[in-house]
C-alpha cells in the first residue's frame, strides 16, 4: 500500500514539470555551449514535429422513398397474349470515402557555431635576453569577447573572458587574467637563471555567460587556445675595467 502511494505522489509530482517544460519549448529552446574549440547557439520553437491523422466524417446518401405504383385494372382482352416484365438491376450507388488529412505540428530550429579569437606571444627584450634580467611577456588578446546572435528571432548575448596560464619552459608557471604589456607596463615577468632555449607556452581559457529575455546563464562548458614560441636567453659579457 505504502509503495502505491509513493508512486502516485511521484506522478502527481513529475506531472507540472513535464507540462512546464514543454510550454517553455513550445514558446523558445535556446542553448549556448562549446564544442571542438568553438563557441554553439541553438534555438528551438515548438513541440514538433508531430503528425495526427483527423479523418473527415464521411457523408452517406439519403435514402429517398420512392412512390409505391398502384396497378389499375386492365381491360379483359379476348385472346391476348400478355408479356412478362423483364427488370433491370439497378446499379449500387459507389460511396467514395475522403483520405485522412494529416495535421503536422512543425517546430523551427536552427544552429549557429562561432570561432573566438586567437593570440599570439610578445616578449622583451625581443633579441637574446639576459639571464638574471627579467623578460617581460604580454599577448594582444582583449579583455573580452561579446558577440549578439539572432536565431529564428531570439536574440542571444553572449560574454566570454579569457584567462591565461604562462609555462616558461624551465618548470615555472603563471596564472592571470592580465594580457601583460611592455616594459614598464607589463606585470607578466620571468627570469631565467641559466642560458639556453626555452619554449613558452600560452593556454588561454574562455569562460562566460549567455543571456536571453534578460535572464543570464553561465555557457556549459569552455575553450582551450595553445599558443607556443621558443626563446633563447644568453649569459652577458662579463670585462674588466681599470
Amino acid at each position: 500500500m505504502k509503495t502505491k502511494v509513493l508512486l502516485l505522489i511521484l506522478l502527481f509530482s513529475l506531472a507540472p514539470i513535464n507540462s512546464i517544460n514543454a510550454a517553455e519549448c513550445e514558446i523558445a529552446c535556446v542553448d549556448v555551449y562549446t564544442q571542438d574549440g568553438q563557441l554553439i547557439f541553438e534555438a528551438r520553437k515548438g513541440s514538433g514535429p508531430k503528425a495526427s491523422a483527423a479523418p473527415k466524417p464521411v457523408t452517406k446518401p439519403k435514402a429517398i422513398a420512392k412512390p409505391k405504383v398502384i396497378a389499375k385494372p386492365k381491360p379483359v382482352i379476348p385472346k391476348a397474349v400478355v408479356k412478362p416484365k423483364v427488370s433491370t438491376p439497378k446499379k449500387k450507388q459507389v460511396v467514395k470515402k475522403s483520405a485522412p488529412v494529416a495535421v503536422v505540428t512543425t517546430s523551427l530550429s536552427d544552429r549557429l557555431s562561432k570561432s573566438l579569437p586567437t593570440t599570439g606571444i610578445s616578449y622583451q627584450p625581443n633579441f637574446h635576453p639576459l639571464i638574471n634580467v627579467p623578460v617581460y611577456f604580454w599577448n594582444d588578446m582583449p579583455t573580452a569577447f561579446q558577440s549578439k546572435v539572432d536565431l529564428i528571432g531570439e536574440v542571444i548575448d553572449v560574454t566570454m573572458r579569457p584567462s591565461f596560464t604562462w609555462a616558461f619552459g624551465d618548470g615555472s608557471f603563471k596564472s592571470t587574467t592580465d594580457s601583460g604589456a611592455p616594459f614598464p607596463h607589463g606585470n607578466i615577468t620571468h627570469t631565467y637563471s641559466n642560458p639556453g632555449t626555452y619554449p613558452v607556452v600560452l593556454v588561454t581559457t574562455w569562460g562566460g555567460t549567455f543571456t536571453h529575455n534578460g535572464v543570464a546563464r553561465t555557457i556549459t562548458g569552455q575553450i582551450r587556445k595553445v599558443t607556443a614560441l621558443t626563446i633563447t636567453v644568453v649569459a652577458a659579457h662579463t670585462r674588466f675595467v681599470n
